[in-house]
Parts: structure tokens; C-alpha cells; sequence
């Protein structure tokens, strides 16, 4: 997935289309792979918000791309160029894995590539898509959607979410946790998660579990339970229940199981620890129970996990 085209009309969100430029655009110091080749897409100038942008070819070169990028579309009520739709879904004929942000979920919507899938877009439009286009399923409560060859997200920060989420797939969870490091975000929060939060995610000196997170991740390798994490925090389970809920929009039992199977994919990309080593380092305590609630997650077994990835970092062909 070593090409990506973004796609560039007039009417397209100039923050997702930033988004996408600065996660796969720009180099990755250090990094000793093949990184991404970023050529933008569009007819002539195309005017994005306040700013005029000279795309690099036309739409006909994203059937050429490994992966296709569509930017949100400013307003939902007027349809997208035919020409995008029909680009977009000869660049997914052709092969290419298209991913849209925000409300670029209407582009795919309307070239056919969402029909009978699981979708999503921002909250606020959701409802909108559902009704214009009855054979998707849209699913209003999470980040993102990854369905393979084609995936959608919520809006505005969302848009980051999947974006680090296909260089994740790609390259591994320590080269997206280098780059959310460069662009000073969250390094990972699951597609799953909830779109809207009442509060942000607390800082350590201001809410009752801005310590208790870091606290939980250094002690992964440990049967941790809903007491253990109420006890450090000095509260009942409900009132921590309630507390997650607001700072993280999860349960603190699927945020920590969240944390245990990334830890998990970090084990097995960097390391040759047996599944039942990495169990034990992960809290997991079997190897039966880390391939259970690990295949649930990811989609795949560990083992399977392994060989994908080094095959992808080494240049192999993945089984």
C-alpha cells in the first residue's frame, strides 16, 4: 500500500484533506522502510475552503493508487461530481483499498461501495446518509469502520483515528505510535470507541483518572479488575464506570481489554515471544484466551498476525 492518492474537487473539507497530506505525506525520520508516495488527485485548481490547490494529476490516476483517500464533503445535500464517484469506484475495481473521512462516506456511498457494508461518517450526518443511501449500515456510534478494501470514518479528529489506523495495518503499531508522536495526538484509540464524549481525555492533575490510566498500562501484565482499578482511584465501580464513560466513552473492562490487545500486537511485531509468553506479559493468562479475545479484536489469530506483518515489513507475500 507503498501509493496513496487523495482525491481533490471543489466542495471538499480543507481539515480532513490536511489530515491525510500530513500523515502520509510527509517523511518519517528514521524510518528505514519504503514510506507512502502521496500524489493528489483532482480536475485543474480545485478550491478547498479559503485555499486554492493544484492537484498533481487528474481523478483517472486514483485507479493507479494502492490506496485512495476521500476527503469529508462540505455539504451533504448537494451530491458529489460524477466524476469523483466514478473515479473513486474505478479506483476500487482496479484493485485500490479507498478509505473516505468525515463525510467522504457520501462519495463511496454514492459510487455503490458501501451497499450491504458497515459504515459510518460524522454523527451529525449520519441519519442523512442512512436515508439517502438504505443499503448501508450506518452506525452513528463509532471512530471508524474497517471493512477491508473499503473503510469510513466519523468526522474531524476521527479522520486522524483512521488514518494512523491504515498506517497501523501497514507498517505496525510502533511506526503509527511514532508518527501520532510527531503530530502530538492519541496514538491509538479504537475504531469501536464512541464518536461523542462528554469530556475529553483527563489530564493527570485534573481528573480522577488522569492517573489511574497511566497507572493501568504499566501494569498490563497483571489480572487487573474493575475493584483493582476503583481501589487506586479511590472511588466505588460505579462512580469509576461512570467516570469512564464520560472521559473515554468505553467501559473500564473494554478499555483495558483494548490496552491488553494492543500491547499484544506490539509483543508480536517487535518480539519472537511465544503466544503463551506474551498471555502471561499481557495479562491474558492463557494462550487461549489471548487468541480468543484477540481473533474477536483484530479479526485474525496471533500467529496469523505475526507472519501478516513481518511478510509486510520484509517485502513477503502475506498469507
Amino acid at each position: 500500500m507503498s501509493t496513496v492518492a487523495l482525491a481533490a474537487t471543489d466542495g471538499m473539507l480543507q481539515f480532513e484533506l490536511a489530515i491525510a497530506n500530513e500523515v502520509f505525506g510527509s517523511s518519517l525520520p528514521g524510518f528505514t522502510g519504503s514510506w507512502y508516495e502521496l500524489t493528489v488527485c483532482g480536475p485543474a485548481a480545485v478550491k478547498v475552503g479559503r485555499f486554492l490547490l493544484e492537484p498533481d494529476h487528474d481523478l483517472g490516476h486514483l485507479a493507479r493508487a494502492d490506496t485512495v483517500i476521500v476527503p469529508g464533503w462540505a455539504d451533504v445535500d448537494v451530491a458529489p461530481p460524477a466524476d469523483l464517484v466514478d473515479a473513486v469506484r474505478a479506483a476500487h475495481e482496479a484493485g485500490a483499498r479507498v478509505a473516505s473521512l468525515c463525510t467522504g462516506a457520501f462519495v463511496l456511498a454514492a459510487a455503490g461501495l458501501l451497499d450491504g457494508s458497515r459504515a459510518t461518517t460524522h454523527w451529525a450526518h449520519t441519519d442523512v446518509l442512512a436515508a439517502r443511501h438504505p443499503l448501508v449500515e450506518v452506525d452513528p456510534d463509532v471512530l471508524y469502520v474497517d471493512n477491508g478494501s473499503v473503510l469510513t470514518s466519523a468526522g474531524k479528529a476521527a479522520a486522524m483515528d483512521l488514518c494512523l489506523h491504515l498506517v497501523r495495518s501497514d507498517h505496525g503499531s510502533a511506526v503509527a505510535n511514532t508518527v501520532a508522536r510527531r503530530l502530538v495526538v492519541p496514538p491509538h484509540r479504537a475504531g469501536g470507541q464512541a464518536q461523542f464524549v462528554t469530556a475529553p481525555m483527563p489530564e493527570q492533575d485534573e481528573h480522577p483518572l488522569g492517573g489511574l490510566l497511566p497507572w493501568a498500562t504499566e501494569r498490563l501484565d497483571r489480572p487487573l479488575t474493575v475493584e483493582d482499578l476503583a481501589r487506586h482511584a479511590n472511588m466505588s465501580s460505579r462512580n469509576l464506570a461512570r467516570h469512564f464513560r464520560s472521559a473515554t466513552g468505553t467501559t473500564p473492562l473494554r478499555w483495558l481489554l483494548n490496552q491488553r490487545i494492543r500491547r499484544a500486537q506490539e509483543l508480536l511485531e517487535r518480539t519472537d515471544d511465544s503466544v503463551d509468553l506474551i498471555a502471561e506479559a499481557t495479562g491474558m493468562g492463557t494462550a487461549t484466551t489471548l487468541r480468543r479475545h484477540f481473533n474477536r479484536t483484530v479479526g485474525v489469530p496471533p500467529d496469523s498476525y505475526r507472519r501478516t506483518f513481518r511478510a509486510r515489513t520484509t517485502g513477503g507475500a502475506a498469507p
